[in-house]
């Protein structure tokens, strides 16, 4: 069933700085039949060096024109993107426990008009980087060249087709704005020589490789200048199982 509760406005009351040691524990908040718990591990330390230390946005600055955009197209498993937004001020911790209930605005997928700092509500998988190129266009559009768009996407997603025409058209496009994030867990069906830095990267885009889980070296390709060229950087973690 679709929720219809919104969550509400974070507290503006001073809070303590947000800790990556108590993800485990805000994750353990959400229980429930549909975790997806491996799905949302494997994106739990990228997640948390994008909110720290990356992306241009805050609880005070959802509804900005300039701020940076994050699409979650891994959207299967959020129960690490709900801990995130909630350690950083998005919204209230204690939410977390109604995970996945009718009344919650925390569903088995995230729903961009229940969860602040949501930009789009994820389904079906590899809709979210074809989405992230239609942002960048729609930025540019009205002039906005300053906003960055991230979209995570797990390596699964690179089996839909919707993604390589995404790939294609960005590099040519010079789309510098576009970020992805590509999780590797070893979900994909089909491989390429030289790994998947090396589909992004023959369709001129600048691409790297990195430990999933170092939080230095995720902050060090997230920051990378490309000039000109769309980035990719893809985060490897230890394999599904």
């Amino acid at each position: 069933m679709t929720n219809t509760t919104a969550a509400p406005a974070p507290d503006r009351q001073a809070a303590p700085s947000p800790d990556f040691r108590d993800l485990p524990r805000l994750i353990a908040l959400m229980t429930g039949a549909e975790k997806h718990a491996p799905a949302a591990h494997s994106t739990l330390d990228a997640l948390w060096v994008l909110y720290d230390r990356v992306l241009r946005v805050t609880p005070g600055t959802v509804d900005d024109p300039g701020r940076d955009r994050f699409l979650l197209s891994k959207g299967h498993g959020p129960m690490a993107y709900y801990a995130v937004l909630a350690a950083h001020g998005f919204f209230d911790k204690a939410l977390l426990p109604g995970f996945g209930s009718y009344d919650s605005p925390l569903g088995h997928h995230p729903d961009r008009l229940l969860v602040p700092g949501a930009e789009i509500g994820s389904g079906s998988l590899g809709h979210g980087l074809p989405l992230a190129v239609g942002t960048v266009l729609g930025l540019r559009a009205q002039g906005l060249t300053d906003p960055r768009v991230w979209v995570l996407i797990g390596d699964a997603e690179l089996d839909e087709g919707s993604n390589h025409e995404a790939i294609a058209h960005a590099g040519p496009a010079g789309l510098e704005q576009l970020h992805t994030l590509v999780i590797d867990n070893a979900s994909a069906t089909h491989g390429w020589p030289g790994g998947i830095a090396s589909r992004f990267a023959s369709a001129g885009w600048d691409a790297v490789t990195v430990d999933g889980r170092d939080h230095e070296a995720l902050y060090e390709a997230f920051t990378t200048p490309h000039p000109g060229r769309p980035l990719a950087v893809v985060a490897r973690v230890e394999p599904k199982n």
